[in-house]
């Protein structure tokens, strides 16, 4: 099968499992796992921050940030798609107690403007805004990246009112690659930057949040709380720092792999229109009469794997896992897929 239904679903390279399998461990609760240590210094140092604090995923590194930021009842502003608010599983208010609002964006990205207008006046009868939450790359807006210029832009606004601005960087590597932009502008920018490293990174789990060192050391805590104190954990921490010196700069193939098949769906009768791609994900709305679930069941029964994510469109993602053999057999697949059966 090829599958292309996340970059969630790679697999450890056999580099990584050396790599793993030789890491020196130790028990991290007690801070005293090397390899977790060592991978914490790393993405501290290079997002240009002054700590950060390795999570177990995505979702759980992005709920100790909000939390660590808000009190219940406060608001939390992000996009209508956000991960953070449509994908883990209603966290913000389970979590922390507080409500989100929600901004229209453009392919999953918010302006400065949006937000200053957003925020809620100082006034006991609205709940207190402190918290801005940013996507990139957007999921759900196909992958699409920030200009940096924006979201310093967005800093501004949130300086002026005293709010606090966190980054969900799920796909945060992707988005440098393709902008051509370094990891250490983030740093100033964001009061805390959480980046997976099980996505196009390929590792098995983990996923790092980084920030100053007095917000890291209550997301230690909250992390605590929510499960998230592992212990030999370092065999883990082994496959980031692997993917960290080896990973990054292959994310371009990913990215010109994305733009060949999205190349090749625009040119078929069944779909109407494509997502910008900007990066590995590849989003197109179906052309009715027919369904992204039909059109998925005939990819899977042609030995590719795609995912129906709306009542519309069906997404593919590209990853470490696709070789450009596999690219090139989806490619042609698409292009002569029959629907006289539909």
């Amino acid at each position: 099968m090829i599958d292309l239904r996340s970059d969630t679903f790679t697999l450890p390279t056999p580099g990584m499992l050396e790599a793993m399998m030789k890491a020196p461990v130790g028990d991290d609760v007690f801070g005293e796992d090397p390899s977790v240590n060592l991978l914490e210094q790393r993405m501290a140092s290079l997002f240009n921050t002054e700590a950060a604090l390795y999570c177990p995923t995505g979702t759980m590194s992005n709920q100790i940030g909000i939390k660590a930021h808000t009190q219940p009842g406060d608001e939390v502003i992000c996009e209508q798609s956000a991960h953070v608010y449509i994908y883990e599983g209603g966290g913000i208010a389970f979590n922390s107690g507080a409500q989100v609002r929600t901004l229209e964006g453009d392919h999953g990205r918010i302006r400065a403007e949006q937000v200053a207008t957003a925020i809620n006046p100082d006034d006991v009868h609205k709940a207190r805004t402190s918290l801005v939450c940013l996507e990139n790359t957007s999921n759900r807006g196909g992958g699409s990246c920030y200009d940096l210029e924006e979201i310093r832009r967005i800093r501004e606004v949130c300086d002026q009112h005293r709010l606090l601005l966190h980054l969900d960087g799920a796909r945060l590597f992707n988005a440098l690659v393709a902008k051509q932009q370094a990891a250490s502008d983030y740093g100033h920018l964001f009061n805390s930057i959480s980046v997976c490293l099980n996505k196009g990174m390929g590792c098995p789990i983990g996923s790092v949040l980084m920030g100053s060192k007095d917000f890291i050391r209550r997301a230690r805590r909250i992390r605590k709380v929510l499960g998230g104190g592992m212990r030999q954990a370092g065999y883990m921490a082994a496959a980031g720092l692997y993917a960290l010196d080896n990973h990054i700069g292959r994310l371009a193939e990913d990215h010109n792999h994305a733009q060949l098949i999205g190349a090749a769906l625009m040119q078929t009768d069944y779909v109407e229109s494509l997502l910008p791609v900007s990066t590995n994900i590849v989003i197109a709305k179906i052309k009715a009469p027919w369904k992204p679930a039909q059109i998925t069941e005939l990819l899977k029964a042609k030995q590719i794997l795609a995912l129906p994510v709306s009542p519309t469109q069906i997404r593919m993602v590209l990853h470490l896992g696709i070789t450009p053999e596999m690219a090139a057999i989806t490619v042609d697949t698409i292009r002569n897929l029959k629907l006289d059966d539909l």
